[in-house]
């Protein structure tokens, strides 16, 4: 009944020490308490108190007990996770997490030389199915990755190929409890929607549907790859700003990855398909010493200057 956590856990090899995510609910309950029985001394959690609601202190003390109990050092990162107009709450609060989560590594006694997240099979699941809503690219149908390099740790998912119900039969066989939020029922938030009303109808119709998502991911993932290795290979013919004339001799669906990489790598913006097809259009049209570019693209603006394309914001 709990293999799936055992052999999750099993095959899970991350560079030491080890800092956790640890929000207090079940999924990363359970991660804290497989990685401090395997590697006791080595591992560390990181509470991060969003503020965002009444119950954020209950989940803090239950941190606070869970890691006196397994004598885990523990560090809670206060945030203000709050949304500005126009982003979604998700976002803001993933972004404030994520941020914070950075911070309190770096300020640790030990500095772990990676963080561990709690996401599982459902939640991919979930992600994959928020991506298609939006009409998403490969680079969104590849969904979460197992793990990556960034601000100079190694980040972990090594329960993303097991049920959220797997986890909590585990616990239980553990004995051990956890917090529910409150929020997780909410189905004003698009996610919660999914995991109420479309997963269990997944799961009635395709019995497999975690694992077939979970290879489609792993699918575009490859190939998102793949896109990148040939974006920078043009992006180094083209230039960077890219030339106009360079950038016409290429094929339009290669125009447009190539872009995209360059609005991302020089300017940190990703651009709307609407906003690049407008772009390539009039990329296309260019053809004359007077053609003027000037359109929104992104958080800003791609214009002509001279034989180059520039973006300002």
């Amino acid at each position: 009944m709990t293999h799936a956590v055992e052999a999750a856990m099993a095959a899970f090899v991350p560079t030491l020490p080890l800092a956790i995510a640890l929000s207090g609910g079940a999924d990363s309950t359970a991660l804290l308490l497989a990685c401090a029985r395997r590697w006791p001394g080595q591992v560390s959690a990181i509470h991060v108190h969003h503020g965002l609601q009444a119950a954020a202190d209950s989940f803090e003390q239950h941190c606070i007990a869970l890691c006196g109990q397994l004598q885990v050092p523990l560090t809670v990162q206060r945030v203000d996770a709050r949304h500005a107009r126009g982003q979604s709450p998700e976002d803001a609060a993933r972004t404030a997490r994520y941020q914070a989560l950075q911070t309190a590594a770096a300020a640790h006694a030990v500095v772990p030389a990676a963080i561990a997240l709690a996401q599982h099979a459902d939640d991919q699941a979930e992600t994959l199915l928020l991506a298609l809503s939006r009409g998403a690219g490969v680079a969104g149908l590849a969904a979460m990755p197992a793990q990556w390099q960034r601000g100079g740790l190694m980040w972990y998912r090594p329960l993303l190929q097991v049920p959220g119900a797997e986890i909590r039969r585990w616990l239980q066989a553990q004995q051990q409890t956890w917090v529910e939020d409150p929020t997780n029922t909410d189905e004003r938030y698009t996610r919660n929607r999914i995991r109420a009303q479309l997963l269990p109808a997944l799961e009635a119709v395709f019995p497999a549907f975690r694992a077939t998502f979970a290879r489609s991911a792993s699918h575009a993932a490859q190939a998102k790859e793949l896109l990148l290795e040939l974006a920078v290979q043009d992006l180094a013919q083209v230039g960077n700003p890219p030339e106009i004339r360079a950038l016409q001799t290429l094929s339009v669906a290669r125009q447009a990855n190539v872009l995209r990489h360059w609005l991302l790598l020089a300017h940190q913006t990703t651009p709307a398909s609407s906003q690049l097809a407008q772009l390539q259009q009039q990329i296309q049209a260019c053809t004359t010493r007077g053609h003027r570019i000037h359109l929104k693209v992104g958080r800003g603006f791609v214009i002509r200057a001279g034989a180059v394309l520039h973006w300002y914001n």
